[in-house]
């Protein structure tokens, strides 16, 4: 996201992530450190899943942007079955032989799905739009 910051000068941002050492990277925008999770961690799937609904309803973003992972296909799916946000799923640069889990999972609730790589676009998504690298 912080290769993406500049796309979105004038907009008022806030900032979420599993690595607390963000902050200092998006100074100047409300920042949110939440819980790293995998599927596996039920006990920890809950406190993401209160961490984030309580940041949504306290922000109440109109659009929820992530570049990927468990935390941020969550923040969406709350984001987009609470508040009706408009979402997007960026999966990461990482992915480049096939969708993430996440981003396989996160395509129900995005109103825009994207693939960094060009050979992994499909009719019905994800669609390439360009790559942050």
């Amino acid at each position: 996201m912080r290769r993406l910051q500049p796309a979105f000068d004038g907009l008022d941002l806030v900032f979420a992530s599993v690595h607390s050492a963000y902050a200092e990277e998006v100074a100047g925008h409300r920042f949110y450190a939440v819980r790293d999770v995998t599927r596996w961690d039920r006990i920890g799937l809950a406190i993401l899943v209160v961490q984030l609904t309580t940041i949504l309803l306290r922000e109440r973003p109109h659009v929820v942007v992530t570049t990927g992972s468990a935390p941020g296909m969550i923040a969406l799916a709350l984001a987009k079955c609470l508040l009706r946000s408009k979402t997007m799923w960026i999966d990461s640069i990482a992915n480049c032989e096939q969708m993430s889990l996440s981003g396989t999972r996160a395509k129900r609730f995005c109103d825009v799905w994207l693939t960094q790589w060009p050979h992994l676009q499909r009719t019905g998504g994800p669609d390439f739009w360009g790559a942050v690298l």
